[in-house]
């Protein structure tokens, strides 16, 4: 992208957004972004020229590898308002099947004391399944709190195999009990849901991902895009140009009303509105051939939230704790049935 094509998405932005927009989130996304790291630069310095505040911030994902001194200078100088995250797939045999030999190169003393608080982003791979447990162990042993992007959308998994369904059943065992004993971690992105929010009795029917509202892309010549999923890298331009007829402020057209209607755990379900035009031609419907597996996952989450309410049950508030008890007990009784070879404990 070039700095002036930057200048006029920025100016776009700020123009746009709502007067009473609380935050604004800059993200920068690649390829690997610090090989414009000089763009970067020129973007935050024209920003604050234009829009002396302090309501927006900027993030990027790296792989950590082209991190030099003179980068972590400027950085040290803006690292409240410029966050690094650093993709980090587990342990350095994993991460360096993944991401070419890359795990020597990476300084994740600077990442871990210049953003303390910033977790890491893991990409499953079919490598990497069998070992998520010892994976996210490891990322969590070195000194990261929190680990994001651990999800159903990541990989080209067959979730209707039961070959990893049993992959993943041993590693979620393995997780539950880990976040069960070091119940000060923030639990990995796949098991950390409100599972309290199945037994509202105001379900938000119209939640969704703020595709082409508050996920705007903008791609390298200026172009707007709905979010970084509904590009030309996934769509032929035909059907770009359809997606952007859609009325993206109707949250009707992000609805699946068979999911919303007869679904227990559709508040917590994961998904994907750019991936369900992709398989269906639609926002509407989701894709139901993950629903077994996000049923077994519900399963772990809710075991993980017992445990965890056994071990301490002050941990929530006492209208969380009711609605939280009451969800575990449903999510036993709708789904334990269909994986009960898999767990120890009994559905009473």
């Amino acid at each position: 992208m070039s700095l002036e094509c930057a200048k006029k998405i920025i100016d776009w932005i700020f123009t746009h957004i709502p007067n009473n927009t609380e935050d604004i989130e800059i993200n920068f996304i690649g390829g690997e972004p610090l090989l414009e790291f000089e763009l970067l630069k020129n973007i935050v310095e024209y920003t604050h020229l234009k829009n002396p505040t302090d309501n927006y911030n900027f993030f990027t994902t790296t792989n950590g590898v082209l991190l030099n001194d003179k980068m972590k200078m400027w950085l040290d100088d803006h690292k409240d308002e410029f966050v690094l995250g650093l993709s980090l797939d587990g342990t350095k045999e994993t991460h360096n099947y993944n991401r070419s030999n890359s795990f020597d190169k990476i300084d994740f003393k600077y990442f871990l004391e210049t953003w303390p608080n910033q977790g890491v982003k893991m990409t499953l791979s079919d490598y990497s399944l069998p070992h998520l447990a010892e994976n996210i162990k490891f990322i969590h042993s070195l000194g990261f709190k929190e680990i994001f992007g651990v999800n159903l959308f990541e990989g080209t998994f067959d979730w209707s195999s039961e070959d990893y369904v049993k992959i993943l059943v041993a590693q979620l065992k393995e997780l539950v009990e880990f976040y069960v004993e070091n119940d000060t971690l923030i639990v990995n992105h796949m098991l950390n849901k409100q599972l309290y929010l199945c037994e509202a009795t105001n379900k938000d029917k119209e939640s969704w991902c703020g595709l082409g509202v508050t996920t705007i892309l903008f791609d390298v010549d200026g172009t707007k895009l709905p979010c970084v999923f509904c590009t030309g890298m996934t769509f032929k331009e035909n059907e770009l140009n359809k997606i952007k007829t859609i009325d993206f402020n109707d949250g009707t057209n992000f609805i699946d009303e068979d999911c919303f209607n007869n679904c227990y755990i559709y508040p917590i379900c994961p998904t994907c509105a750019g991936a369900n035009y992709l398989n269906y031609k639609t926002f509407k419907y989701r894709d139901k051939r993950r629903c077994r597996i996000q049923k077994l996952i519900t399963l772990f989450i809710a075991d993980l939230q017992a445990k965890r309410i056994v071990k301490n049950p002050k941990i929530y508030d006492n209208d969380k704790l009711y609605y939280t008890i009451n969800a575990i007990n449903k999510v036993r009784k709708l789904y334990f049935h269909e994986f009960k070879e898999y767990f120890e404990f009994q559905s009473e």
